[in-house]
């Protein structure tokens, strides 16, 4: 049986670029998608997810940045490769498209050669899929899941979510290398935090913001209480100084919760359902 063809969504308000763009993808045998607005953009991919979308920074209602922002905070479409497709030149601009990990940023004018080539060579890698986080080097994606599952087999498993709040604001006062720190920080304490409990366990992200930890043993309500507060404690270490007491902060400080997953009720018989477990506490 053939390979099902690969989808594209392409979100541009300049109606001769956008008709461009779908005839030649569509002559080059992809499915293609066309969005003139940016809030449809984010919409069409809810609904039934592209598998790579190429997007104007410029468009009439929110900017290219807001629906790829929205895209990465949704775990339906969180993964889908974005290629940025903009007149913005300047370096700030192409530091933002980074921080929102788009896989690559093509101004105009543009070579359609060349755009094609991009196209491609994002598939080829997104069909390979990320193994681990780029940011903490901890395992993400499919391996969560298999680990997932081991948690659903075995009895004596158990299951803690760390989740972080407020990383935006954190990351729009110190940026995004602050944050990418911050977050190797958690990761390296979440870790020790296990081998301190016997080492028997697994570590990855359910989302960028959010942690599992699985474990044999230690996953204890004091191991919990114990992890929260040694998290929180370090916040203050990423903030300077002259910035813990200000107003500023005020409601936007780093936030930490930790919560343990159960599977004793017997409800939660299988992954898809222990997903929708994790997406309640994750608020998502």
């Amino acid at each position: 049986m053939d390979e099902p063809r690969a989808s594209l969504l392409i979100v541009e308000d300049d109606l001769d670029i956008a008709d461009m763009l779908n005839a030649y993808f569509r002559v080059q045998g992809y499915e293609v998608s066309v969005a003139h607005w940016g809030e449809d953009g984010v919409e069409m991919c809810q609904k039934q997810a592209p598998d790579l979308v190429i997007l104007d920074i410029r468009l009439p209602d929110i900017d290219g940045f807001e629906v790829a922002r929205r895209l990465r905070t949704n775990r339906r479409t969180r993964d889908i490769p974005i290629i940025f497709l903009t007149e913005k030149r300047e370096r700030l601009d192409r530091l933002k498209g980074l921080e929102l990990h788009a896989e690559d940023y093509i101004t105009k004018p543009f070579d359609i050669q060349e755009l094609r080539l991009r196209v491609r060579n994002t598939l080829q890698r997104a069909r390979r899929g990320s193994l681990t986080n780029p940011v903490t080097g901890l395992p993400e994606g499919g391996l969560v899941d298999e680990h997932l599952g081991k948690f659903l087999a075995e009895k004596d498993w158990k299951l803690l979510l760390i989740s972080l709040g407020h990383l935006d604001a954190f990351r729009e006062l110190y940026g995004f290398v602050a944050s990418d720190d911050l977050l190797r920080a958690v990761a390296l304490m979440i870790q020790d935090s296990l081998q301190q409990a016997g080492g028997d366990g697994f570590v990855g992200h359910w989302t960028a913001t959010d942690f599992v930890l699985i474990t044999r043993q230690g996953a204890t309500a004091e191991m919990q209480e114990r992890l929260k507060r040694r998290l929180v404690q370090s916040f203050d270490y990423f903030y300077r100084h002259q910035d813990r007491e200000v107003d500023r902060l005020e409601g936007r400080r780093l936030t930490v919760e930790v919560a343990a997953i159960s599977k004793e009720s017997g409800a939660l018989t299988s992954l898809e359902e222990l997903k929708t477990e994790l997406e309640k506490h994750t608020g998502r």
